[in-house]
């Protein structure tokens, strides 16, 4: 495993973020390493975003919680000789496949480059999309229980709250997945008045795209699903004209 450029003859391994969605919000090196790559590897949903920039390339596709299928496939190819991107949605980095793929890549013992991709991230893609709410300290916490145990994030959710953190709360809810997100609410209740802004954010960059901005009594009302990313205000959150704001501290 070695990082970065590589040499002729060999094959190379893109991890790519390609962003929330949407194409307006994927960077220019993302595009890039997918145009250098012959072979790409993603969840289904996430190849049909960008299905504008992978025609004739070599696909490599699967479902929900194949990740590690996934990353195999893509380091295998990459140790034959071909150029692969793994796409992630978001950051590559963030909840996304470049851990794991540079764990198995370690565990593979071939030598071969890899370039980490990021992309936009769907906590500051959502966020921009209500204004500025993570103007000031912020955590990004996911609610999947998945890969970690529930005590481990009611623990972090119970730090977060009691330290005024805005959050960034990823997967927070699904159809047999539901106490989790009604859990994190009464933690945070505990340290924030019923009316700290909350915005609710789905498929943000896409066409089913939905941004309601409501508040810590009232957000549960809405629907929320794993495509969704809940961003609960701080102390000092507010709403001007219509926009979900943390000061930083400025004097204005």
């Amino acid at each position: 495993m070695r990082r970065s450029n590589n040499s002729g003859g060999e094959g190379k391994l893109f991890v790519v973020g390609i962003g929330p969605g949407g194409p307006l919000d994927r960077t220019h090196r993302a595009e890039r390493a997918l145009a250098q790559s012959q072979v790409v590897v993603g969840y289904k949903r996430y190849l049909d975003h960008i299905k504008d920039l992978i025609e004739g390339k070599e696909l490599i596709s699967s479902g929900m919680t194949k990740e590690t299928e996934r990353c195999k496939a893509a380091i295998e190819r990459a140790i034959q000789g071909a150029t692969v991107a793994l796409v992630s949605s978001g950051d590559a980095g963030i909840y996304g496949m470049a851990g794991l793929a540079l764990e198995l890549a370690g565990n593979a013992g071939k030598s071969f480059p890899i370039e980490i991709v990021s992309g936009v991230t769907s906590a500051s893609a959502t966020a921009a999309k209500f204004g500025a709410p993570l103007m000031l300290d912020f955590a990004c916490i996911s609610l999947s229980d998945l890969l970690a145990p529930w005590e481990m994030i009611r623990e972090r959710l119970e730090a977060a709250a009691g330290a005024d953190f805005v959050v960034a709360l990823y997967n927070p809810r699904s159809q047999g997945r539901t106490r989790q997100l009604e859990e994190a609410t009464e933690i945070f209740k505990k340290f924030r008045p019923d009316h700290t802004p909350v915005g609710v954010g789905t498929a943000v960059g896409t066409d089913e795209e939905s941004i309601v901005l409501s508040d810590l009594a009232h957000f549960l009302e809405l629907e929320i699903n794993m495509r969704s990313v809940v961003i609960i205000g701080n102390k000092s959150s507010k709403i001007i004209d219509g926009w979900f704001v943390t000061p930083r501290g400025y004097k204005v």
